[in-house]
């Protein structure tokens, strides 16, 4: 539930990500919004696999390495809420530069853009390894079982910023405070995960 919480957090604050597929959205239609949802959520089971694999090969080897990859995954997350809260709260909203593509090149760029970003890589390294949640069950199928989890959560909150994009966006545009607001959530959120990943186990 935990995963599940923070997972819906991150997706619902402003990010490349979703302000992508909002604009794809407001530029195209809703089902071109949902066809770039597809895409990114597909290039998230490239990574689930790197890391399902590599880490659970560090954890077989070694306890000490995998509280490394753990405190690791803290420092980032808290690096991240600091670049968070140096950012402008300010979200910019413009269309003009959003060129016309068809549904397969949408789903084909959201898959590329979200693969090819090595930031995804380092943010599930950094994200996972601190939810696994049974001493029992193989480590690969955990990872997968949250990489799932990953791709449902944020693929529904995408899909609703599709829909709701014409929504969204004029609240964007009215409310000067919803950007300060999200902006907020994301820091809490961010730094709510770095102390729960330092947190002893069990």
């Amino acid at each position: 539930m935990a995963f599940i919480g923070a997972t819906a957090a991150l997706a619902i604050s402003p990010g490349p990500d979703n302000i992508y597929v909002l604009m794809q959205s407001i530029a195209n239609g809703k089902k071109y919004g949902l066809a770039t949802v597809v895409g990114l959520m597909s290039g998230c089971l490239v990574h689930t696999t790197l890391l399902a694999f590599g880490v659970s090969a560090i954890i077989k080897q070694s306890d000490q390495l995998f509280f490394i990859i753990k405190l690791f995954g803290a420092v980032y997350l808290l690096y991240l809420a600091i670049q968070v809260y140096r950012s402008d709260s300010e979200i910019s909203l413009s269309n003009d530069a959003t060129p016309k593509k068809s549904l397969m090149e949408l789903f084909r760029q959201g898959f590329i853009m979200n693969v090819l970003n090595p930031k995804v890589t380092i943010f599930f390294l950094a994200f996972f390894p601190g939810f696994l949640f049974s001493e029992s069950m193989n480590t690969v199928v955990q990872f997968y079982v949250l990489g799932f989890l990953f791709i449902v959560v944020s693929g529904i909150i995408f899909g609703a910023v599709a829909f709701l994009s014409g929504m969204i966006s004029e609240l964007i545009l009215k409310n000067s405070k919803v950007g300060i607001i999200l902006k907020w959530l994301q820091i809490i959120v961010f730094i709510g995960i770095a102390v729960y990943l330092l947190l002893p186990d069990k």
